[in-house]
């Protein structure tokens, strides 16, 4: 319901009844008042402290570090060649102007048919790109998301002063998306780069970007959560948020009431292509490691420990175990990899690296990524319920294993078996089959499932159950046996469409399609 001046004052005259009828019916007997104020002195003799006290004032920060905040747009490479203008506006537009930025604009409020990305920074025009970024030396070094510049012909940035400079790309690395833009200045505004690692869930943080466009926008709120996994980032342990981030803020840094700043605004979750309260920000140290490699290197060299791991959870934490669902679980080990070399084997539990808990498989990635090749590090792993330290010496991640790299294609075919017990039917692996799928030995292939059990646990046609528990499977008989003595939940190592994983089969689970008694 919207409420005018209008309508507030035509419900004046009956809100003033109504005091003076609540006036009435109250008489002069206070013994209500009396009985409250005694129940709230039985309770409490003091009020509470109050853990926040106020609300903080963002505008000496806002002075202080928005002239390292820069505007940056990124033109296709068949865009008209912009000048650039050391005193400032390049024809002045607003958003509200016909042009580019005002077809980049309609598209967001829905004058386009176009669908909004869900992400801000690039797609919102087919004319131009609009994002920001932050300055982080003097001579003119920007740091910005390598989304907001893909493909892009030109790159105008747009200082705090009003000046338009043309930017060229030092590098870009689309794992982490963070790219190096460098500008022909001296003695420009510097941001200070603090430690996300001491920022607290809760704590205020303050954005400044350019939000469809509109320049040096500052937003604010507070932090939501830490090391966040997004499927398409897996080296990035993002910060959450619930300051507004809209298209255009992509790049923008994130600051701490102390005027540093903790991270990089990059992505947000919605439905719509605006803010819908959940933000998404590369923390500042994950951006300064990519940063420094893309200028002294041209690329970014991530380190690598060469496993298939996957989240433990309820079931498998008994399978193996564990006091609760913790680590990374071990599906896989890749030949000629650190990981073959060090002694880790399949089935392992990681529930450390370098000294920092593992507590899910997404934790594991950022970890051993920020560890230079050739470096050693320690693993604390469970390996049939007793505790052992693996020392591994880190390798370079493989191009192929990159984000510009193929994934493993391949997958099983199911084929006919014969029927067996807890609804499966399993046959042997053929020699054609174990080239294509690179299993050297060992192996069962499901040919359908029927119910039960089986369907309980979630295997399909086409799976390769490669153990059972902890021992290997090479026929049918093998899967059945293990089953049959389990009294418990029982891990079983399968491939499924190229990649390895654990799913846990319960034996006893009801088998609908097993012939039952009658009543």
């Amino acid at each position: 319901m919207i409420v005018t001046r209008a309508s507030v004052r035509c419900l004046l005259p009956f809100a003033l009844a109504m005091s003076l009828l609540l006036v009435a019916c109250g008489g002069g007997d206070d013994s209500g008042d009396k009985l409250a104020t005694k129940a709230s002195g039985d309770t409490q003799s003091e009020p509470a402290k109050p853990l926040v006290k106020g609300l903080p004032d963002f505008s000496q920060l806002v002075r202080q570090v928005s002239p390292a905040v820069v505007n940056i747009s990124a033109l296709p490479p068949d865009e008209p060649r912009a000048g650039t203008d050391e005193s400032g506006d390049r024809g002045g537009e607003t958003p509200g102007d016909n042009g580019a930025l005002g077809d980049w604009l309609k598209r967001f409020f829905g004058d386009e048919p176009d669908e909004a990305p869900s992400r801000p920074g690039p797609g919102g025009s087919e004319h131009v790109s609009l994002g920001s970024g932050f300055v982080v030396s003097p001579d003119g070094y920007i740091l910005t998301n390598r989304h907001v510049i893909a493909g892009a012909g030109q790159i105008v940035v747009k200082l705090n002063d009003r000046r338009q400079l043309l930017a060229k790309v030092v590098g870009a690395d689309p794992d982490s998306d963070i790219a190096v833009l460098k500008v022909d200045a001296k003695d420009l505004p510097t941001v200070s780069i603090g430690d996300p690692s001491k920022l607290d869930v809760g704590a205020w943080v303050v954005a400044i970007g350019s939000p469809f466009g509109f320049e040096t926008s500052v937003t604010a709120g507070i932090v939501s959560a830490k090391d966040r996994n997004l499927a398409d980032n897996q080296y990035v342990p993002f910060l959450q948020t619930d300051v507004a981030i809209n298209p255009g803020n992509s790049g923008g840094p994130l600051f701490n009431l102390s005027g540093q700043v903790v991270g990089i605004n990059s992505q947000i979750f919605s439905q719509t292509g605006g803010y819908q309260g959940v933000s998404f920000a590369i923390p500042i140290d994950v951006a300064m490691n990519a940063a420094k490699q893309l200028k002294n290197n041209g690329e970014v060299v991530r380190g690598w420990l060469g496993v298939q791991i996957q989240n433990v959870d309820r079931k498998l934490a008994r399978s193996f175990d564990l006091s609760r669902p913790v680590g990374a679980l071990v599906t896989q080990i890749m030949k000629n990899s650190p990981a073959a070399a060090s002694g880790l084997q399949v089935g392992d539990v990681i529930l450390s690296f370098n000294g920092h808990a593992v507590d899910s498989a997404a934790d594991l990635p950022p970890l051993v990524g920020v560890v230079a090749p050739g470096d050693k590090a320690e693993l604390d792993v469970l390996r049939q319920g007793k505790h052992k330290n693996v020392p591994v010496t880190i390798k370079a991640l493989p191009s192929r294993f990159r984000a510009s790299g193929e994934a493993p294609d391949g997958s099983p075919g199911a084929r006919p078996g014969d029927r067996q017990p807890f609804g499966l039917t399993l046959a042997p692996l053929r020699d054609d089959e174990r080239k294509r799928l690179g299993i050297e030995a060992h192996g069962v292939i499901v040919g359908g499932v029927t119910g039960g059990p089986a369907r309980a646990a979630g295997l399909q046609a086409g799976d390769v159950i490669l153990s059972a528990g902890d021992r290997a499977v090479d026929k049918p008989a093998d899967v059945i046996q293990a089953l049959r003595r389990a009294e418990g939940p029982v891990a079983l190592l399968v491939v499924r469409e190229g990649n390895r994983r654990y799913l846990t089969i319960t034996p006893d689970a009801p088998d609908n399609d097993e012939k039952q008694p009658k009543n």
